[in-house]
């Protein structure tokens, strides 16, 4: 009787272990971020992972990669995006919710500290000789870039002038920075405290400058719903302190 007893009590254990008890809520999230949010959205990542006891993963490069990988199923929960072009890319697949503007930023052009090739203005680049470093195409800042030069009606000289076309900002960031060309154009945000003591900073007219937009949203069969609505919830609101710290504009 002893024994039955103890029988049933086990099989009664299992049932409730192997029953309809909800999944325990995920520890962790996962964000795939645009290269130009890299300095902000760590701090941002710390400070929401210290208020909600949990693990922000970041994922940082240029928004149209970033778009590719979650469209071939990256696991990724939330996606910032440096243009609302590679945000549409994702809203028709594989969808996405919550999506708001949460930042905006500006252009500015970059040379070494020093200037060797004497970059003063836009007009500069179009100069014959300018070795000229921008993001590739469909990169937004390289689609930004172009844009910008275009308004400024030196396309083709500047466009002669590109030496490199890098896969991110940071990418054109760095080859100024080492001196590996004469100029770069970049965001504003990307002159960080890093990088200002190798490369001086020519601003770019506002009636010839874009205005970069900066979408968020969570990705549609992400693992963390819950945690990407309160992620979104977070940059929305106490992030914003962060980022305009970081140079971003207002959304």
């Amino acid at each position: 009787m002893k024994l039955r007893a103890a029988l049933l009590l086990a099989v009664m254990l299992v049932a409730n272990a192997c029953g309809s008890k909800e999944p325990a809520a995920p520890d962790s999230i996962t964000v795939f971020a645009a290269a130009s949010l890299t300095e902000a959205f760590t701090q941002i990542a710390v400070d929401f992972e210290d208020q909600h006891a949990t693990q922000v993963r970041l994922s940082f490069g240029p928004s149209d990669g970033l778009a590719t990988q979650i469209q071939e199923g990256a696991p990724a929960d939330v996606f910032a995006s440096a243009s609302p072009k590679w945000m549409d890319t994702v809203a028709e697949d594989p969808g996405v919710t919550d999506r708001a503007d949460f930042a905006r930023n500006v252009l500015v052009v970059i040379t070494p500290a020093d200037d060797p090739a004497g970059v003063d203005s836009v007009d500069d680049l179009g100069r014959p000789g300018i070795k000229l470093v921008l993001g590739a195409e469909g990169v937004p800042v390289g689609d930004y870039a172009r844009e910008m030069l275009a308004n400024a009606g030196i396309a083709d000289g500047a466009l002669d002038n590109v030496v490199s076309n890098e896969d991110d900002v940071k990418g054109v960031v760095q080859k100024v920075a080492l001196g590996e060309a004469d100029a770069g154009i970049v965001y504003q945000t990307d002159v960080t405290t890093a990088v200002a003591a190798d490369v001086a900073v020519v601003e770019i007219p506002d009636d010839l400058n874009v205005i970069a937009v900066y979408p968020i949203a969570a990705v549609d069969g992400g693992p963390a719903v819950s945690l990407a609505g309160e992620f979104i919830t977070y940059v929305l609101g106490p992030g914003q302190a962060v980022l305009r710290q970081a140079g971003f504009l207002p959304p």
